[in-house]
């Protein structure tokens, strides 16, 4: 039996496997902790910090990250983590067109930076649906982070924030010739290293 990973790209198709993804993470989200101050919070700001020492990015690094909407990996302690750590974490602003401009965290988004504010960044910890062995990434289909993720500089890290089970290294997502590939994907079990 083909996998619904494998059909041809297209529109259709990506539709298709994100409906199928969305179903598998609302019984994913429903399984975890994923309150304010729940295990799947903790735990990911543990990683997040983690993952940024292991790096050994520039002191204090800037982290592209986002604040997460219900069912997704809680990201609010991660990016307070990474703030009480002295880091500086820009989350995003959708803009029309699904394009992002970006706020830091800490001053709010009537203080936007602008579009090209990825290119300040030393990590993108960037959302998504899932990931594959290949680092492809399936995000929720706006386009919106295959806008941003070419404005950061060349080297410039992405990291998918999965839930545990999101990353799937036996499929192949589908993906188009704009689609930024992923170099890890942290979840609240920890960090695997795909590029």
């Amino acid at each position: 039996m083909a996998s619904p990973y494998d059909a041809p790209v297209t529109d259709s198709a990506k539709r298709g496997v994100r409906s199928g993804l969305r179903a598998r993470r609302r019984g994913l989200a429903a399984a975890r902790d994923l309150g304010p101050d729940g295990a799947d919070a903790r735990a990911l700001a543990t990683r997040a910090l983690a993952l940024v020492d292991g790096l050994d990015l520039t002191r204090p690094a800037v982290v592209l990250s986002y604040a997460s909407v219900p069912g997704e990996p809680p990201t609010t302690a991660l990016n307070a983590a990474l703030v009480a750590a002295g880091h500086r974490v820009l989350v995003p602003i959708t803009l029309p067109g699904l394009d992002l401009d970006w706020h830091d965290v800490t001053a709010g988004p009537d203080r936007p930076l602008g579009r090209d504010a990825p290119g300040l960044a030393d990590l993108v910890l960037a959302p998504g649906l899932a990931a594959d062995g290949r680092g492809t990434r399936l995000g929720q289909g706006g386009g919106c982070y295959d806008r941003a993720l070419p404005r950061r500089r060349p080297g410039t890290p992405v990291v998918l924030v999965l839930h545990p089970g999101e990353l799937d290294t036996g499929a192949t997502l589908p993906r188009e010739e704009h689609d930024e590939p992923v170099d890890a994907v942290l979840t609240a079990d920890g960090v695997v290293r795909l590029r």
